[in-house]
Parts: C-alpha cells; structure tokens; sequence
C-alpha cells in the first residue's frame, strides 16, 4: 500500500510558539492532523510534523509514502545532501531516520509552498486555537 504524506511545521517566532500539520493520503482517502507543540524553531516544527506522519502511516500498514515537505533543508538532510550540526535537530533526524526503517520504501521530496497549502493551513489553525 502506497501513501503520499504532505507535512509542515511552523513557530510564531524562531523559537517561539510552534505547530504541526500533516495530511495523509492512501488509496484515495485522506487523513488530516493538527497539533500545537510548544516553543519549537521551525525546523524542528518541520521534524516532529515528519514524524507524526510517518507514525500515522506506519500504524495504517503502509509499505511506500512519498513524504512532501516545504522545508529543502529538512529534505535535503534526509537525503543526506546535508549533513546535521544543530544539536536540535540531530535526535529528530534520528528519530525520522528510525521510522524510515519501518517501510519498504520512502521519498522525501521538496515541494514549493503553494503545493503543500493544506498542511500549512493545519499548522496555522493549530497556532491559532493554542492562542485562543
């Protein structure tokens, strides 16, 4: 089973107040997820939304995802293009690089902005709710 995983994180200052949004696609049915985290960078918003994706594809049962990110950088280390020197991202990536190991076969692909506006939209509403 193949899913398509679009991810975001963001912080309302970087580090500040921080959310996740993740939307989650297999066979034609789709998942959403929203969560305030806390004070986070955006980077590490970026991760632990990564991160609650590919739980979430993992307990459905899914053996291929396409994870669609905004973030080049958080897409850039996974494909090891980059390496990891902030001492809070490292155990996020681990973290990450951990769950990978749980599919047949994972893609992290950068996408512009405008192509992942759900989860971002998701971030924004989880911002905004925690701020209510």
């Amino acid at each position: 089973m193949k899913a398509i995983l679009h991810t975001d994180g963001g912080a309302r200052g970087n580090p500040g107040p921080a959310g996740i949004g993740v939307v989650l696609e297999i066979a034609g049915q789709k998942w959403v997820y929203k969560q305030y985290i806390g004070e986070a960078t955006n980077n590490q918003a970026e991760y632990q939304a990564l991160i609650l994706g590919l739980e979430k594809a993992r307990a459905a049962g899914v053996g291929e995802v396409d994870c669609c990110l905004d973030s080049e950088l958080v897409v850039k280390q996974l494909n090891r293009e980059y390496k990891v020197k902030n001492a809070g991202i490292a155990p996020l990536f681990v973290k990450v690089w951990n769950l990978a190991q749980a599919f047949d076969k994972i893609n992290f692909k950068h996408v512009f902005r405008e192509d992942n506006k759900e989860a971002d939209r998701l971030v924004n509403e989880a911002l905004d709710e925690h701020s209510c």
